[in-house]
Protein backbone atom coordinates (compact mmCIF):
# COMPACT_ATOMS: atom_id res chain seq x y z
CA UNK A 1 0.00 0.00 0.00
CA UNK A 2 1.92 3.53 -1.06
CA UNK A 3 2.39 5.68 1.92
CA UNK A 4 3.00 9.64 2.14
CA UNK A 5 6.72 10.76 2.18
CA UNK A 6 7.65 11.79 5.02
CA UNK A 7 9.59 15.13 5.02
CA UNK A 8 11.10 15.76 8.39
CA UNK A 9 12.41 13.10 11.21
CA UNK A 10 9.69 14.42 13.94
CA UNK A 11 6.78 13.55 11.31
CA UNK A 12 8.41 9.81 10.82
CA UNK A 13 8.74 9.23 14.15
CA UNK A 14 4.98 10.51 14.91
CA UNK A 15 4.07 8.30 12.68
CA UNK A 16 5.99 5.27 14.37
CA UNK A 17 3.96 2.08 15.32
CA UNK A 18 3.44 2.26 19.35
CA UNK A 19 3.01 -1.70 19.37
CA UNK A 20 -0.73 -0.96 18.60
CA UNK A 21 -0.31 -1.50 14.79
CA UNK A 22 2.03 -1.70 11.66
CA UNK A 23 3.28 0.70 9.98
CA UNK A 24 4.73 0.40 7.01
CA UNK A 25 8.82 0.74 5.59
CA UNK A 26 7.53 3.26 3.28
CA UNK A 27 6.76 5.64 6.04
CA UNK A 28 10.22 6.20 7.18
CA UNK A 29 11.70 7.52 3.93
CA UNK A 30 12.33 10.63 3.01
CA UNK A 31 12.58 10.05 -0.62
CA UNK A 32 12.15 6.81 -3.10
CA UNK A 33 16.01 5.33 -2.21
CA UNK A 34 16.75 7.36 0.83
CA UNK A 35 16.12 7.41 4.52
CA UNK A 36 17.41 10.00 7.27
CA UNK A 37 21.07 8.38 6.60
CA UNK A 38 21.21 9.87 3.11
CA UNK A 39 20.90 13.41 4.16
CA UNK A 40 23.65 15.95 4.45
CA UNK A 41 25.87 15.14 7.42
CA UNK A 42 25.05 17.88 9.41
CA UNK A 43 20.61 17.46 8.52
CA UNK A 44 21.69 13.70 9.06
CA UNK A 45 22.80 14.71 12.91
CA UNK A 46 20.32 16.94 13.59
CA UNK A 47 17.60 15.03 12.07
CA UNK A 48 18.84 11.49 13.95
CA UNK A 49 19.06 13.37 17.50
CA UNK A 50 15.59 14.99 16.95
CA UNK A 51 14.59 11.30 16.14
CA UNK A 52 16.20 9.71 19.59
CA UNK A 53 15.12 12.96 21.49
CA UNK A 54 11.11 11.82 20.18
CA UNK A 55 11.81 8.74 21.12
CA UNK A 56 13.34 9.46 24.60
CA UNK A 57 9.79 11.32 25.60
CA UNK A 58 7.53 8.99 23.78
CA UNK A 59 9.50 6.29 25.84
CA UNK A 60 9.06 8.72 29.03
CA UNK A 61 5.32 9.07 28.14
CA UNK A 62 4.69 5.24 28.30
CA UNK A 63 6.42 5.05 30.97
CA UNK A 64 4.51 7.26 32.87
CA UNK A 65 1.62 5.57 31.17
CA UNK A 66 2.72 2.44 32.90
CA UNK A 67 3.35 3.78 36.34
CA UNK A 68 -0.03 4.62 36.14
CA UNK A 69 -1.29 1.58 34.73
CA UNK A 70 -2.45 -1.23 37.50
CA UNK A 71 -0.56 -4.29 37.28
CA UNK A 72 -1.87 -7.71 38.03
CA UNK A 73 -0.14 -9.57 40.85
CA UNK A 74 1.26 -12.83 39.31
CA UNK A 75 0.72 -16.70 40.81
CA UNK A 76 4.46 -16.74 41.52
CA UNK A 77 4.16 -14.25 44.16
CA UNK A 78 7.28 -12.04 43.08
CA UNK A 79 6.40 -10.41 40.17
CA UNK A 80 3.70 -8.04 38.76
CA UNK A 81 2.68 -7.35 34.90
CA UNK A 82 0.39 -4.99 33.12
CA UNK A 83 -1.73 -8.26 31.60
CA UNK A 84 -2.01 -11.54 33.43
CA UNK A 85 -0.87 -13.31 29.98
CA UNK A 86 2.30 -12.22 30.57
CA UNK A 87 3.07 -13.99 34.15
CA UNK A 88 3.23 -17.12 32.55
CA UNK A 89 6.85 -15.60 30.64
CA UNK A 90 8.89 -14.75 34.17
CA UNK A 91 9.23 -18.42 34.24
CA UNK A 92 10.02 -19.25 31.19
CA UNK A 93 13.01 -15.97 31.17
CA UNK A 94 14.69 -17.53 34.25
CA UNK A 95 14.82 -21.22 33.33
CA UNK A 96 16.04 -20.44 29.71
CA UNK A 97 18.55 -17.71 30.97
CA UNK A 98 19.93 -20.53 33.18
CA UNK A 99 19.60 -23.38 31.65
CA UNK A 100 19.78 -22.88 28.15
CA UNK A 101 21.72 -19.27 27.90
CA UNK A 102 24.29 -20.34 30.92
CA UNK A 103 23.37 -18.00 33.10
CA UNK A 104 22.35 -14.94 30.94
CA UNK A 105 25.07 -14.96 28.59
CA UNK A 106 25.68 -14.20 24.57
CA UNK A 107 26.57 -17.89 23.86
CA UNK A 108 25.99 -19.73 20.59
CA UNK A 109 22.62 -20.73 21.68
CA UNK A 110 21.57 -17.04 22.32
CA UNK A 111 23.05 -16.36 18.96
CA UNK A 112 21.64 -19.31 17.28
CA UNK A 113 17.94 -18.57 19.12
CA UNK A 114 17.83 -14.70 17.67
CA UNK A 115 18.39 -17.07 13.90
CA UNK A 116 15.71 -19.09 14.70
CA UNK A 117 13.40 -16.46 14.72
CA UNK A 118 14.09 -15.21 10.92
CA UNK A 119 14.34 -18.46 9.46
CA UNK A 120 10.37 -19.37 10.98
CA UNK A 121 9.21 -15.88 10.18
CA UNK A 122 10.47 -15.17 6.91
CA UNK A 123 8.78 -18.50 5.59
CA UNK A 124 5.86 -16.80 4.42
CA UNK A 125 4.40 -15.42 0.81
CA UNK A 126 1.82 -14.11 0.19
CA UNK A 127 2.60 -14.22 -3.58
CA UNK A 128 1.76 -17.76 -3.50
CA UNK A 129 -1.18 -17.17 -1.44
CA UNK A 130 -2.11 -15.17 -4.14
CA UNK A 131 -1.83 -17.56 -6.82
CA UNK A 132 -3.79 -20.54 -4.97
CA UNK A 133 -0.77 -22.06 -3.19
CA UNK A 134 0.29 -22.38 0.73
CA UNK A 135 2.82 -19.90 1.11
CA UNK A 136 3.72 -20.56 4.76
CA UNK A 137 1.99 -18.68 7.86
CA UNK A 138 5.22 -16.55 8.90
CA UNK A 139 6.04 -16.61 13.02
CA UNK A 140 4.00 -19.61 13.83
CA UNK A 141 6.73 -21.77 15.20
CA UNK A 142 6.73 -24.17 11.73
CA UNK A 143 10.24 -24.80 12.16
CA UNK A 144 10.13 -26.96 15.17
CA UNK A 145 6.69 -28.30 14.89
CA UNK A 146 8.06 -29.74 11.56
CA UNK A 147 11.20 -29.53 12.69
CA UNK A 148 12.21 -32.79 10.54
CA UNK A 149 10.74 -31.21 6.92
CA UNK A 150 11.86 -27.77 7.52
CA UNK A 151 15.60 -27.79 9.31
CA UNK A 152 16.06 -30.11 6.21
CA UNK A 153 15.29 -27.33 4.14
CA UNK A 154 19.51 -26.07 2.47
CA UNK A 155 19.03 -22.41 4.32
CA UNK A 156 18.01 -23.80 7.65
CA UNK A 157 21.13 -26.30 8.08
CA UNK A 158 22.47 -26.38 11.34
CA UNK A 159 19.07 -25.05 13.29
CA UNK A 160 18.55 -28.06 14.13
CA UNK A 161 20.21 -28.11 17.06
CA UNK A 162 18.63 -25.33 18.50
CA UNK A 163 15.64 -26.38 17.80
CA UNK A 164 16.14 -29.55 19.93
CA UNK A 165 17.44 -27.36 22.66
CA UNK A 166 14.50 -25.42 22.89
CA UNK A 167 11.65 -28.13 22.86
CA UNK A 168 12.20 -29.83 26.77
CA UNK A 169 11.57 -25.73 27.71
CA UNK A 170 8.35 -25.66 24.95
CA UNK A 171 6.83 -28.83 27.05
CA UNK A 172 7.44 -28.23 30.46
CA UNK A 173 6.22 -24.42 30.12
CA UNK A 174 3.38 -25.49 27.81
CA UNK A 175 4.22 -22.86 25.69
CA UNK A 176 3.66 -22.23 21.74
CA UNK A 177 6.23 -23.03 19.88
CA UNK A 178 5.51 -19.94 17.96
CA UNK A 179 5.65 -17.67 21.23
CA UNK A 180 8.44 -19.71 22.37
CA UNK A 181 10.43 -19.19 19.42
CA UNK A 182 10.07 -15.62 19.72
CA UNK A 183 10.50 -15.14 22.87
CA UNK A 184 13.44 -16.98 23.38
CA UNK A 185 15.20 -15.23 20.61
CA UNK A 186 14.46 -11.85 22.42
CA UNK A 187 15.83 -12.96 25.47
CA UNK A 188 18.79 -14.90 23.93
CA UNK A 189 19.51 -11.13 22.33
CA UNK A 190 18.98 -9.38 25.84
CA UNK A 191 22.22 -10.97 26.81
CA UNK A 192 24.21 -9.63 24.31
CA UNK A 193 25.98 -6.13 25.67
CA UNK A 194 24.68 -3.19 23.44
CA UNK A 195 21.45 -5.13 22.74
CA UNK A 196 18.61 -3.02 22.38
CA UNK A 197 15.66 -4.52 24.58
CA UNK A 198 13.16 -6.50 22.03
CA UNK A 199 9.39 -7.13 21.50
CA UNK A 200 8.07 -9.77 23.25
CA UNK A 201 4.05 -10.74 22.32
CA UNK A 202 1.99 -13.64 23.21
CA UNK A 203 -1.21 -15.13 21.54
CA UNK A 204 0.05 -16.64 18.22
CA UNK A 205 -1.29 -19.33 16.32
CA UNK A 206 0.78 -22.30 16.06
CA UNK A 207 1.26 -23.73 12.40
CA UNK A 208 -0.66 -26.44 11.41
CA UNK A 209 1.71 -27.27 8.81
CA UNK A 210 4.83 -26.86 7.52
CA UNK A 211 5.91 -24.06 5.55
CA UNK A 212 7.38 -24.47 1.71
CA UNK A 213 10.98 -24.75 1.20
CA UNK A 214 12.41 -21.51 -1.09
CA UNK A 215 11.29 -19.02 1.49
CA UNK A 216 14.18 -18.50 3.48
CA UNK A 217 17.11 -16.23 1.58
CA UNK A 218 20.30 -18.05 1.23
CA UNK A 219 24.28 -16.49 1.32
CA UNK A 220 25.12 -17.28 -2.02
CA UNK A 221 21.29 -15.38 -3.18
CA UNK A 222 22.13 -12.02 -5.20
CA UNK A 223 20.40 -8.89 -3.48
CA UNK A 224 17.90 -8.51 -5.93
CA UNK A 225 16.49 -11.89 -4.96
CA UNK A 226 16.90 -11.06 -1.30
CA UNK A 227 15.52 -7.85 -1.73
CA UNK A 228 12.22 -9.37 -3.44
CA UNK A 229 12.14 -12.12 -1.05
CA UNK A 230 11.59 -10.14 2.06
CA UNK A 231 9.51 -7.48 -0.15
CA UNK A 232 7.50 -10.50 -0.80
CA UNK A 233 7.20 -11.74 2.91
CA UNK A 234 6.32 -8.45 4.32
CA UNK A 235 4.10 -7.35 1.57
CA UNK A 236 6.42 -4.74 1.10
CA UNK A 237 7.85 -3.08 4.10
CA UNK A 238 11.02 -4.84 4.15
CA UNK A 239 12.59 -2.72 1.47
CA UNK A 240 16.21 -2.58 0.81
CA UNK A 241 16.66 -0.51 3.43
CA UNK A 242 15.21 -2.45 6.42
CA UNK A 243 16.85 -5.39 4.67
CA UNK A 244 19.91 -3.60 5.89
CA UNK A 245 18.31 -2.96 9.67
CA UNK A 246 17.62 -6.79 9.55
CA UNK A 247 21.12 -7.59 8.63
CA UNK A 248 22.44 -5.63 11.86
CA UNK A 249 21.57 -9.30 13.99
CA UNK A 250 25.00 -10.36 12.16
CA UNK A 251 26.29 -8.35 14.54
CA UNK A 252 26.46 -11.54 17.11
CA UNK A 253 26.23 -14.06 14.34
CA UNK A 254 28.12 -17.02 13.33
CA UNK A 255 28.47 -19.53 10.64
CA UNK A 256 28.50 -23.20 11.08
CA UNK A 257 27.83 -24.55 7.69
CA UNK A 258 28.66 -22.77 4.98
CA UNK A 259 32.15 -24.29 5.38
CA UNK A 260 31.51 -27.77 6.52
CA UNK A 261 35.51 -28.19 7.91
CA UNK A 262 34.87 -24.71 10.06
CA UNK A 263 32.15 -24.37 12.87
CA UNK A 264 31.17 -21.29 15.27
CA UNK A 265 32.78 -19.09 12.84
CA UNK A 266 31.72 -15.39 13.72
CA UNK A 267 30.80 -12.37 10.79
CA UNK A 268 33.01 -9.71 13.15
CA UNK A 269 35.40 -9.74 15.71
CA UNK A 270 33.45 -8.67 18.79
CA UNK A 271 30.55 -11.22 18.35
CA UNK A 272 29.33 -11.73 21.44
CA UNK A 273 28.69 -7.82 21.19
CA UNK A 274 25.74 -5.81 19.77
CA UNK A 275 28.25 -3.25 18.56
CA UNK A 276 28.46 -2.26 14.82
CA UNK A 277 32.09 -3.67 13.91
CA UNK A 278 30.05 -6.04 11.52
CA UNK A 279 29.53 -3.03 9.21
CA UNK A 280 32.89 -2.00 9.61
CA UNK A 281 34.58 -5.12 8.70
CA UNK A 282 32.40 -6.52 5.95
CA UNK A 283 33.67 -2.94 4.19
CA UNK A 284 36.97 -4.34 5.02
CA UNK A 285 38.90 -5.84 1.69
CA UNK A 286 38.97 -9.61 1.76
CA UNK A 287 42.22 -11.33 1.86
CA UNK A 288 41.92 -15.14 2.75
CA UNK A 289 39.45 -18.10 3.93
CA UNK A 290 38.91 -19.30 7.68
CA UNK A 291 38.77 -22.26 6.10
CA UNK A 292 39.28 -24.25 2.89
CA UNK A 293 37.62 -21.73 0.79
CA UNK A 294 35.54 -22.15 -2.40
CA UNK A 295 31.97 -22.85 -0.58
CA UNK A 296 28.92 -21.61 -1.79
CA UNK A 297 27.78 -18.28 -0.51
CA UNK A 298 31.61 -17.43 0.91
CA UNK A 299 33.34 -14.96 -0.18
CA UNK A 300 37.29 -13.64 1.36
CA UNK A 301 37.16 -11.99 4.36
CA UNK A 302 39.77 -9.92 6.10
CA UNK A 303 40.29 -11.60 9.45
CA UNK A 304 41.78 -15.04 10.07
CA UNK A 305 38.85 -16.80 11.70
CA UNK A 306 36.03 -14.48 10.43
CA UNK A 307 33.80 -15.32 7.58
CA UNK A 308 32.06 -13.08 4.82
CA UNK A 309 29.11 -14.04 3.29
CA UNK A 310 28.55 -13.96 -0.16
CA UNK A 311 24.89 -11.36 0.61
CA UNK A 312 26.26 -9.09 3.12
CA UNK A 313 29.43 -8.68 0.99
CA UNK A 314 27.07 -7.30 -2.07
CA UNK A 315 24.44 -6.00 0.12
CA UNK A 316 27.11 -3.65 1.76
CA UNK A 317 28.18 -2.69 -1.60
CA UNK A 318 24.97 -2.08 -4.02
CA UNK A 319 24.27 1.10 -4.84
CA UNK A 320 20.35 1.02 -3.21
CA UNK A 321 21.86 -0.09 0.25
CA UNK A 322 25.86 1.18 0.55
CA UNK A 323 24.77 4.27 1.92
CA UNK A 324 22.64 3.18 4.72
CA UNK A 325 24.94 -0.12 5.40
CA UNK A 326 27.91 2.88 5.90
CA UNK A 327 25.33 4.65 8.12
CA UNK A 328 25.26 2.38 10.97
CA UNK A 329 29.30 2.47 11.35
CA UNK A 330 29.59 3.97 14.84
CA UNK A 331 26.33 4.92 14.74
CA UNK A 332 25.24 2.29 17.80
CA UNK A 333 22.04 4.37 19.06
CA UNK A 334 20.76 3.47 15.15
CA UNK A 335 21.91 -0.32 15.56
CA UNK A 336 19.70 -0.32 18.38
CA UNK A 337 17.06 1.37 17.27
CA UNK A 338 16.70 -0.09 13.88
CA UNK A 339 17.06 -3.45 14.74
CA UNK A 340 14.28 -3.19 17.30
CA UNK A 341 11.62 -2.01 15.18
CA UNK A 342 12.56 -4.17 12.16
CA UNK A 343 12.40 -7.21 14.65
CA UNK A 344 8.70 -6.24 16.56
CA UNK A 345 7.63 -6.26 12.77
CA UNK A 346 9.12 -9.82 12.30
CA UNK A 347 8.35 -11.42 14.97
CA UNK A 348 4.82 -11.30 13.96
CA UNK A 349 4.36 -11.81 10.58
CA UNK A 350 1.31 -13.99 9.53
CA UNK A 351 -0.41 -13.08 12.98
CA UNK A 352 -3.03 -11.08 13.95
CA UNK A 353 -1.36 -8.37 16.29
CA UNK A 354 -4.77 -7.33 17.97
CA UNK A 355 -5.06 -11.01 18.94
CA UNK A 356 -1.11 -10.95 21.05
CA UNK A 357 -0.32 -9.45 24.41
CA UNK A 358 2.28 -7.07 24.07
CA UNK A 359 5.00 -8.31 27.04
CA UNK A 360 8.01 -7.01 26.20
CA UNK A 361 8.27 -6.01 30.50
CA UNK A 362 9.44 -9.62 30.66
CA UNK A 363 13.04 -8.75 28.48
CA UNK A 364 15.61 -8.06 30.83
CA UNK A 365 16.90 -4.67 29.45
CA UNK A 366 20.27 -5.29 28.00
CA UNK A 367 23.61 -4.24 29.24
CA UNK A 368 25.05 -1.03 27.85
CA UNK A 369 27.59 -1.12 24.61
CA UNK A 370 31.34 -2.09 25.29
CA UNK A 371 34.43 -0.50 23.34
CA UNK A 372 34.44 1.87 20.58
CA UNK A 373 34.00 1.26 16.93
CA UNK A 374 37.21 0.63 15.52
CA UNK A 375 39.58 -1.16 12.69
CA UNK A 376 41.03 -4.49 13.79
CA UNK A 377 44.62 -4.08 14.54
CA UNK A 378 46.93 -4.35 11.45
CA UNK A 379 44.67 -2.92 9.56
CA UNK A 380 43.59 1.02 7.93
CA UNK A 381 41.38 3.25 6.56
CA UNK A 382 43.15 2.23 3.32
CA UNK A 383 41.79 -1.07 3.43
CA UNK A 384 38.46 0.35 3.42
CA UNK A 385 36.45 -0.47 -0.05
CA UNK A 386 34.42 2.46 -0.23
CA UNK A 387 31.18 1.99 -1.44
CA UNK A 388 28.88 4.80 -0.24
CA UNK A 389 29.42 7.51 -3.13
CA UNK A 390 27.46 10.87 -1.64
CA UNK A 391 29.40 10.29 1.64
CA UNK A 392 33.37 9.34 2.73
CA UNK A 393 33.66 6.14 5.41
CA UNK A 394 34.04 7.89 8.99
CA UNK A 395 37.60 7.96 10.47
CA UNK A 396 37.98 5.09 12.80
CA UNK A 397 41.42 4.31 15.57
CA UNK A 398 42.99 1.22 14.45
CA UNK A 399 43.60 -0.81 17.63
CA UNK A 400 47.02 -1.48 18.71
CA UNK A 401 49.33 -4.90 18.63
CA UNK A 402 49.32 -7.68 15.73
CA UNK A 403 47.03 -8.45 13.31
CA UNK A 404 43.65 -9.43 14.93
CA UNK A 405 42.87 -13.01 14.31
CA UNK A 406 39.14 -14.14 15.40
CA UNK A 407 38.33 -16.70 17.57
CA UNK A 408 35.51 -19.17 16.61
CA UNK A 409 32.07 -19.24 18.96
CA UNK A 410 32.32 -22.64 20.70
CA UNK A 411 29.20 -23.71 22.02
CA UNK A 412 29.17 -25.05 25.39
CA UNK A 413 27.55 -28.35 26.90
CA UNK A 414 24.01 -27.32 27.59
CA UNK A 415 22.28 -28.15 30.85
CA UNK A 416 20.49 -30.76 31.63
CA UNK A 417 16.46 -29.27 30.72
Amino acid sequence: MPSEKITNSVDALALSRSREHLCTAQEYKYSNRATLVLRPPPLLDMAFKSLLSFASIAAFLAGANAALTRRVACPDGKNTATNAACCQLFAVRDDIQQNLFHGGQCTAEAHESLRLTFHDAIAISPAMEAKGQFGGGGADGSIAIFSDIETAFHPNIGLDEIVALQKPFVARHNLSHADFIHFAGAIGASNCAGAPQLSAFVGRKDATQPAPDGLVPEPFHTPDQIFDRLADASQGEFDPILTVWLLTAHTVAAANDVDPTKSGLPFDSTPNLWDTQFFIETQLRGTLFPGKGGNQGEVESPLAGEIRLQSDHTIARDSRTACEWQSFVNNQEKAQAMFQFVFHDLSILGQDINSLVDCTEVVPIPAPPQGQAHLPAGLTMNDIEQACAETPFPTLPTDPGPRTSVAPVVKPAVAKA
